[in-house]
């Protein structure tokens, strides 16, 4: 079907940066909605920020004026560029997309989640 793969996770310190990429594979015929989202260790699984195929952007409150996401329609990729990092950005962060693909012959439509990638802020 569609797999999503992460990278770019690692130990950053706090006021670093980190950039997390999301690339799509699979008999996709379109991206829509692409987002990230994050679960710190005892929490639950929270939205970060979200792109729409054409470029309309949301972001939580946490996330706004530190991090931007960007999406290359191209090359079925979702980047999250994460700067000036706390220690409460720690989490394993996880691609989401929303894909319209080809299986068994007919087109589907639902949502894909990635494997996660760990993020750790810390001195």
């Amino acid at each position: 079907q569609v797999q999503l793969v992460e990278s770019g996770g690692g130990l950053v310190q706090p006021g670093g940066s980190l950039r997390l990429s999301c690339a799509a594979s699979g008999s996709i015929v379109s991206m829509n909605t692409m987002g990230w989202y994050r679960q710190a260790p005892g929490k639950e699984r929270e939205l970060v920020a979200t792109v729409t195929s054409d470029g309309s952007t949301n972001y939580a409150d946490s996330a706004q004026g530190r991090f931007t996401i960007l999406a290359n329609n191209a090359k079925k990729t979702v980047y999250l560029q994460m700067n000036s990092l706390k220690p409460e950005d720690t989490a394993v962060y996880y691609c989401n997309a929303d894909v319209s693909y080809f299986y068994s012959g007919s087109r589907r439509r639902r949502t894909f989640w990635g494997q996660g990638t760990q993020v750790t802020v810390s001195a």
